[in-house]
This record gives C-alpha cells, sequence and structure tokens, in this order.
C-alpha cells in the first residue's frame, strides 16, 4: 500500500457509515419540517428550542459521520477542532435567534387584513 491509500485506519467512513450519517441527517431534517407544518399545539418558544435542538443535533452528525471528528485521531488537532466546531455551533445558534428576535421586534405591524378586505367589498359593492 502507498502512503497516500486511504483505508479506515485513517478515519475515513464506509459506505454504510455514510448512509447511517445520510439517513440521521435526513430525519433531523424531516422533523422540525413536520413540527411547523402540523399544528402540535406546541407553543412558539417550544417549538423553536426543539427546531434549535435538532439543528444542534445535526451539525454533530454532520462532523462525526461526513468531516470524521472522532476520539480516536492520533493527531492533536481533534481536540482543537472539535472546540472550534462548538464554539461556532454556540455562535450561529445564538446569532440566529438574536436575528430572529429583532426582526420579530422591529417589523413593521400588519394592517388587518379582515378589515381590508372588507372595506374593498363594500367599495366594489358601492361602484357596481
Amino acid at each position: 500500500m502507498s502512503a497516500h491509500s486511504h483505508s479506515e485506519s485513517h478515519g475515513h467512513g464506509t459506505m454504510g457509515q455514510l448512509m447511517i450519517g445520510f439517513a440521521l441527517a435526513a430525519i433531523l431534517t424531516i422533523i422540525p419540517f413536520f413540527l411547523v407544518m402540523v399544528d402540535t399545539g406546541l407553543s412558539r418558544t417550544a417549538l423553536v428550542g426543539i427546531i434549535m435542538g435538532l439543528g444542534a443535533v445535526q451539525i454533530i452528525v454532520h462532523l462525526v459521520y461526513f468531516l470524521h471528528l472522532n476520539s480516536s485521531s492520533e493527531e492533536g488537532w481533534t481536540l482543537l477542532a472539535s472546540v472550534f466546531s462548538v464554539v461556532i455551533l454556540v455562535i450561529v445558534l445564538a446569532g440566529s435567534l438574536w436575528v430572529m428576535h429583532n426582526m420579530n421586534e422591529n417589523m413593521m405591524p400588519m394592517p388587518d387584513m379582515d378589515r381590508h378586505m372588507e372595506q374593498m367589498r363594500s367599495l366594489q359593492s358601492q361602484q357596481g
């Protein structure tokens, strides 16, 4: 074998491991989609918390199954990469919540659409 051979001992996953990662990533995408599309009766805060939690789990699945980040690596970069990944994860999740909160607080209020539609119907009936 040459020095540039890519075997499992170098941390590359098998096709089975990649398929497990793909299935987990798909499931972790479908669950939040289902929760948003179906009226579950959960509060908005609980729903956002569940979606953010599942997003964090999905990031970990990507790191483990696709980037092959694990504890069995012989190099010291694994710990550094893990710490960096956690920092980026916290920044992305906190930043997303902050942006969504600020957008919600600073959006212009929408006019009452029912009242507006009724006024339009009354104008049309007066003209017609």
